[in-house]
């Protein structure tokens, strides 16, 4: 009772700062910022993912330090940066568009102006005086840090696995293998999370696999809404990639978030979606497996009594694939993304409306077409599955793709911006 007495006589002491500027929402509008930055450089789904991370880790570090500094009890472990420094009366919304702004900048240097441009009309909303000058200080202190501890993180100079040749072997050189080395964000270790492989080329789950993508993928049946599925998770260069598509459902996510929540929720999302590239990219580079389209056209040559050539089989996505088969790339980021957002709300089945960057026009609108899914799981399966009519990998891969993903994303929720103290969320829901 005395040390209840004690805080409530000192709580008049410290002012209260206020938490919400009108108009304002730092961390949505700076993973549009992100996406945008993504489409604009053709950055492949890696490098998207990384950048996504780092963006929403530096805004994450930027709000939670200052809560920290504030001895609020809400504060959490940081992701990257510690919170020594941090002003308590910093303005967090200055604190987070400053970071954002600072991480883009030096990852992308060419689209400063733009950046700068955007920084200045949202540090322009808040207002002026020492809480947003402070703010902004710690934020783009925060950002310069965050982007200097990433340097030499393995994510280059690029690095290219050579064409290999022979049965089940993907024939192509393939550039950015050096993901597969890149220092993890959040998990301990990525060597946990790499794929078991495809199954054996004699073998009878292969030859169903096999049956299943040849009539599937097939691009002379035609069948318009197996190639709109397609073509609506297709997310080509030039597009926000996998990655991003995870990052625009959060943001479609109609659950409105106090800044520190809606920080966090951003950053493991980004954190278990770079984390989730690396083994998708070692699992790739390991087993080197060939595509659909590859392997039923010289079939002839897997040993396996019930599959049957097709020299002119076509996959239905116009491409044979730029990257080894196994592991589905699509489908592992999916799964990452689709269990952090079930895990951070405590719920699967949120319904979302979604248009992805590649989405094809809807005849009934004359518009993108725009769907609704009633849980994050079953995104991330159409997602994972249209790769299979899209005639670019086997079932196998898509469902191991799904739940390599769903592990990755499982430690990062148990062991990442966790309370200080007391109870704390550590990846399982209340029951």
């Amino acid at each position: 009772m005395n040390k209840l007495i004690a805080l409530l006589l000192l709580a008049p002491l410290t002012p209260a700062v206020p938490q919400v500027s009108a108009g304002v929402d730092p961390v949505r509008a700076w993973n549009e910022q992100a996406l945008q930055v993504v489409r604009a450089e053709r950055a492949s789904d890696s490098d998207a993912a990384r950048t996504y991370a780092m963006v929403n880790i530096g805004m994450y570090d930027a709000v939670n330090g200052i809560a920290t500094a504030r001895g609020d009890h809400r504060a959490r472990t940081s992701a990257l940066r510690d919170p020594k420094g941090a002003p308590a009366r910093g303005d967090q919304q200055a604190a987070a568009v400053a970071a954002a702004h600072a991480v883009l900048t030096r990852l992308y240097p060419g689209q400063e102006a733009a950046l700068t441009e955007r920084l200045n009309a949202d540090l322009a909303r808040l207002g002026t005086g020492p809480r947003v000058a402070d703010g902004r200080a710690w934020g783009e202190s925060v950002g310069r840090d965050v982007h200097a501890a990433r340097q030499g993180d393995g994510s280059s100079p690029v690095e290219t696995q050579p064409a290999g040749s022979g049965p089940g072997v993907f024939a192509q050189a393939w550039p950015g293998v050096q993901y597969r080395n890149m220092t993890p964000f959040g998990i301990a270790d990525a060597a946990p999370y790499v794929g078991d492989g495809p199954p054996a080329l004699a073998s009878l789950d292969y030859a169903a696999a096999f049956a299943e993508v040849r009539l599937l993928g097939d691009a002379s049946i035609a069948d318009a809404d197996k190639s709109a599925v397609y073509q609506y998770w297709s997310l080509p260069t030039g597009t926000a990639q996998p990655p991003g598509e995870w990052v625009k459902v959060a943001l479609a996510v109609d659950r409105p978030l106090p800044l520190a929540e809606e920080a966090r929720l951003f950053a493991l999302l980004g954190m278990a979606l770079a984390d989730t590239s690396i083994p998708t990219v070692r699992t790739k580079h390991t087993f080197r497996h060939w595509r659909p389209t590859a392997a039923i056209q010289q079939a002839d040559t897997d040993g396996n009594p019930y599959t049957e050539p097709v020299p002119g089989w076509r996959a239905r996505a116009g491409s044979a694939g730029s990257s080894p088969e196994y592991i589905s790339g699509h489908s592992s980021f999916s799964g990452a993304g689709a269990a952090v957002l079930a895990g951070f709300f405590c719920a699967d089945r949120i319904p979302f409306t979604l248009v992805t960057d590649s989405a094809p026009i809807d005849p009934a609108t004359g518009q993108p077409w725009r769907r609704q899914f009633p849980a994050f799981s079953a995104a991330a399966a159409d997602a994972g599955r249209s790769r299979v009519v899209g005639g670019l990998h086997f079932s196998f891969s898509n469902f191991d793709g799904l739940a390599m993903g769903a592990d990755v994303a499982a430690e990062i929720l148990a062991r990442r911006l966790l309370l200080k103290s007391g109870p704390t969320h550590t990846g399982a829901c209340p029951r």
